[in-house]
């Protein structure tokens, strides 16, 4: 294991190394605790990856400057493992698994913790895109080609995938003129903490990505299973309790389109993988009563104590 380490700068001050088993990634992830009392996150990837992962690294110094935001910040980047692996080192934020503790929570605070979401992705996305990104409507308009095509030669049947393909068809000229951002690219319960003092923490920027900053909603649905208000307060607190109609009909867009790309996805996990997200996606549709509308049911318009 030492191998592993023996290379990143300050390993000889680390007195606890524990790997952490959580996530999707490929990373190898582990806490680390160091003699002078810091603890940090260190994420290890093969070398193939180095340039994803530098590039990940570099996006999400630029959030250095953006003040009042709670997130494991990056601290150093290298190679290591005699030139076979990369490693990104970054803060520590303690914390519960804000997926877990929502539902012990009463509403107020569900609700307070859900704004605490929608204001820290309000001050990520004031990050610019790269210079050199293609226009929204080209990209995204292929993400959704290939979404459909996959969904439709997968021979796995999805109760609503007609409706909510109908819906994407009718409203792909939303995308046209979007702008493009920085993007956390998986903002969910999941990759969120609660502290101690009631602070929300945001982790995991690993999918980070530029684009419509209003399509990080499209996994919004993991909040809304865990908490309605707490998924509603985000909303509210992006858009500082002024929602556009127009941000409605893009999330419900960004949101089938997930949704019909989830059971393709899905396959190379297994059967149980595949059945449970089919049943999560019905789940979803569901909510829009299959696009029959562009509001989902478990939105909460307005919230008070």
């Amino acid at each position: 294991m030492n191998q592993i380490f023996s290379e990143i700068p300050g390993f000889s001050m680390w007195s606890n190394v524990e790997e952490i088993h959580k996530g999707w990634s490929s990373d190898k992830k582990y806490y680390v605790q160091t003699t002078d009392g810091r603890e940090l996150l260190l994420r290890i990837a093969d070398i193939a990856h180095y340039n994803r992962r530098k590039r990940e690294f570099e996006a999400v110094k630029k959030l250095d400057h953006v003040e009042n935001l709670l997130m494991s910040r990056p601290l150093e980047f290298g190679i290591c493992n005699d030139g076979q692996s990369v490693y990104s080192m970054f803060t520590w934020i303690e914390g519960e698994d804000a997926e877990k503790v929502l539902p012990s929570l009463n509403t107020a605070q569900q609700y307070q913790l859900g704004v605490q979401a929608g204001n820290a992705l309000r001050k990520m996305h004031k990050v610019s895109a790269e210079q050199d990104q293609a226009p929204w409507a080209e990209y995204y308009n292929a993400k959704i080609n290939r979404y459909i095509r996959n969904y439709k030669s997968c021979g796995i049947l999805l109760k609503g995938a007609d409706q909510a393909i109908s819906f994407i068809e009718q409203n792909r000229h939303l995308l046209d003129n979007r702008p493009r951002t920085f993007q956390h690219g998986d903002y969910h319960v999941g990759n969120m903490l609660i502290t101690r003092s009631g602070e929300l923490g945001i982790i995991d920027f690993n999918r980070l990505d530029y684009g419509d900053p209003w399509e990080e909603f499209n996994r919004i649905t993991w909040c809304a299973s865990r908490s309605p208000v707490f998924a509603s307060g985000r909303i509210h607190g992006y858009f500082n309790n002024d929602v556009p109609d127009l941000f409605f009909k893009l999330m419900a867009l960004y949101i089938a389109s997930n949704q019909i790309s989830s059971i393709h996805w899905a396959i190379p996990f297994g059967k149980k993988e595949v059945d449970d997200m089919v049943q999560r996606a019905e789940e979803v549709l569901e909510a829009y009563d299959y696009f029959q509308t562009y509001i989902p049911k478990w939105y909460v318009p307005s919230y008070r104590d």
